[in-house]
């Protein structure tokens, strides 16, 4: 089986994928790691740089994780995680999420929100400690 997890290299991407590669790890299952931005990657906090992406799979490799890295361009990120899972026929997504404030929920969509209502398998949400 595989775990698809959503990936942003910040404090809420690292604690799913630590969360993603624990479970991948105890289970020996494929980890596929998914960071994507819809087009506005130069000005998107949430999509990795290549050295980013390269340490992240140095680090998977050390692990000995089974493992895929998608790291694109995307007319929506969501979608790109859903996709992910249904190609991989995944077991379950991992998602980092995030407090919001009302005026954000109402602005602004919510990629953790929008996978863990849309997905076909189970999603875990997790957040950083605090």
């Amino acid at each position: 089986m595989t775990i698809v997890v959503g990936y942003s290299p910040d404090a809420y991407g690292r604690a799913a994928l630590d969360h993603a590669a624990a479970e991948a790890t105890e289970r020996r299952e494929r980890l596929v790691v998914v960071n994507a931005t819809a087009g506005q990657s130069l000005v998107d906090k949430g999509y990795a740089h290549d050295d980013d992406i390269a340490s992240l799979t140095a680090r998977l490799e050390a692990d000995g994780l089974d493992h895929a890295v998608i790291h694109e361009v995307v007319a929506d990120v969501a979608d790109a995680v859903l996709a992910a899972a249904t190609s991989e026929q995944a077991r379950l997504i991992v998602v980092g999420v995030r407090r919001r404030t009302p005026v954000g929920k109402l602005l602004l969509g919510s990629v953790a929100q929008r996978v863990i209502l849309e997905a076909a398998c189970p999603v875990l949400a997790v957040k950083p400690p605090s």
